[in-house]
């Protein structure tokens, strides 16, 4: 069984920032693309930013030049720094990984979710 476990949101002040981690565990053989989604109140879950098992990085918009993402293939671990916080930025934020827990021909990567973490930027 596999898990994503989100760490590092809580309350921050606009202009403030914070880092976001996510660790997969569990039987894990290969993990491919890693991401970061936000869902605010209200609204969709959209993409905030993903990278490749092989370090190339793609960013929403709204959140380029601010939001920085990362990972560690050796922990299994993506994170996402977030500087220049603003009050849009609001939202749980969803750790996603795809991964594979067999060696398959072909190889297999299903999509898993964490359970989310709570970023609230306000004065």
């Amino acid at each position: 069984q596999v898990q994503l476990v989100e760490s590092g949101g809580g309350l921050v002040q606009p202009g403030g920032s914070l880092r976001l981690s996510c660790l997969a565990s569990g039987s894990i053989f290969s993990i491919n693309a890693m991401g970061w989604y936000r869902q605010a109140p209200g609204k969709q879950r959209e993409l905030v930013a993903v990278i490749t098992n092989g370090g190339m990085t793609s960013f929403a918009d709204s959140v380029k030049g601010r939001f920085t993402i990362s990972r560690d293939n050796t922990k299994n671990t993506v994170y996402l720094q977030m500087n220049r916080l603003q009050p849009e930025d609001t939202a749980v934020y969803y750790c996603n990984a795809g991964i594979a827990v067999r060696a398959t021909l072909p190889l297999i990567h299903l999509h898993y979710w964490g359970q989310g973490t709570q970023v609230t930027v306000s004065s």
